[in-house]
């Protein structure tokens, strides 16, 4: 079986700042006693309260609260003052629930790319999308397999991060059983040594190599253009439909190269991704922003892997494979503040593949979106999924 290997190019963060309502729309509640309207700008969702005794929750990008003001018993209520307004309901509860009820949690597949202004309004809808063989004429996707990437490579040496169970930049339980989140090893290793050992810890199985340390080239500093440059004719510079529809250059184009024991923690971050699968698969689990108060996202104190007796990171030439084989041990950043918030790291805790651990009041009504990307795959994964 071939290694993973991807690429995935990051955006600046976009988001469209315009909303209109429809006035026939279904999902407007109207009512002929409105008299004012006070608004207030946030980036969650559209709250329509009626003669104070109706509730709507509309999922958009971005949003306005609205508070509809009505007379009730000669008294002036504004929003969920009114009679049973609000009685036993939840409205993080109801955003969440009908966003999966209005936008379903199947990803959209197209079948080929869209064009910049098609690209803009799934932008503008934050919303995902897979274009299957998207990228099955790159260079790259034709022509790499172990052989062209170790003589297009030859003795260079990159940046591998090495965990004991491939869960680098997660949460993890410590020796006393408290959650940390801890950080990979990392030590730069000739890249045909590091492909072959991926590679045949793949093929053994994981049976085969139990008690073997995990290895995955992961590093985000836009290393395509660094360390892998070598490569990076192999591949397009830009997305073109997210160029133009953005007008911004990729800010980072990243190489990650790992196996199936590789996983990475449920996390989000601030940009725009296109990921392109270039060898073997990857099975991605995805959430929107709004399920934020289902994933337990807490403070935990930072840690990270050591080699016993050695730094925390080594440079380049240093060492042999003898010291690479040391046992990998978890090390507190400073002081940890075990006592304190100051320095601690916020991070989900609860993992839709083992949803009964760490689960909030609200993980059950998540629905997470399965997809699987195969050789040439193309994915649009927005900002905070």
């Amino acid at each position: 079986m071939s290694p993973v290997l991807a690429r995935s190019d990051r955006f600046v963060g976009w988001r469209s700042r315009a909303m209109r309502e429809d006035p026939a729309s279904p999902l407007s509640e109207r009512s002929s006693r409105r008299s004012a309207r006070r608004s207030l700008r946030t980036d969650k969702w559209l709250r329509v309260l009626s003669a104070g005794d109706s509730c709507l929750e509309i999922p958009a990008w971005p949003v306005t609260w609205c508070f509809v003001e009505a007379k009730q018993d000669g008294r002036r209520v504004t929003g969920g003052e009114g009679k049973d307004a609000g009685q036993d309901q939840d409205p993080i509860k109801d955003l969440i629930t009908t966003f999966y009820e209005l936008n379903g949690s199947t990803i959209e597949e197209l079948g080929e790319e869209p064009s910049p202004l098609e690209f803009m309004r799934y932008v503008a809808r934050n919303t995902p999308f897979v274009v299957r063989g998207g990228a099955r004429d790159w260079v790259a996707t034709r022509t790499w397999n172990p052989t062209v990437l170790e003589q297009e490579m030859g003795g260079q040496e990159v940046n591998i991060a090495v965990t004991p169970m491939g869960d680098a930049d997660s949460p993890t339980l410590d020796d006393e059983g408290n959650v940390v989140f801890v950080k990979p090893w990392e030590e730069d290793q000739e890249f045909s040594e590091f492909l072959r050992y991926v590679i045949r810890q793949e093929k053994e199985g994981t049976e085969a190599t139990k008690g073997e340390e995990i290895r995955y080239a992961q590093t985000q500093n836009d290393n395509l253009r660094n360390e892998y440059a070598t490569l990076f004719s192999h591949v397009q510079k830009s997305i073109p439909f997210a160029r133009i529809a953005l007008q911004k250059e990729p800010e980072a184009i990243n190489l990650w190269i790992g196996n199936s024991r590789s996983v990475t923690a449920l996390h989000k971050d601030n940009y725009e991704n296109v990921y392109v699968q270039v060898l073997g698969r990857k099975h991605f689990v995805l959430m929107p922003g709004l399920c934020q108060p289902c994933v337990g996202e807490r403070g935990l104190r930072p840690a990270t892997y050591a080699r016993s007796g050695g730094n925390r990171r080594r440079g380049k030439g240093e060492g042999n494979q003898g010291e690479r084989e040391r046992e990998l041990v978890m090390e507190y950043d400073g002081d940890g503040h075990e006592d304190g918030e100051g320095g601690r790291v916020p991070f989900a805790t609860w993992d839709p593949d083992r949803p009964e651990e760490s689960a909030t009041r609200y993980s059950e009504l998540a629905r997470p979106m399965r997809v699987t990307l195969e050789p040439g795959d193309m994915m649009y994964l927005p900002a905070m999924w």
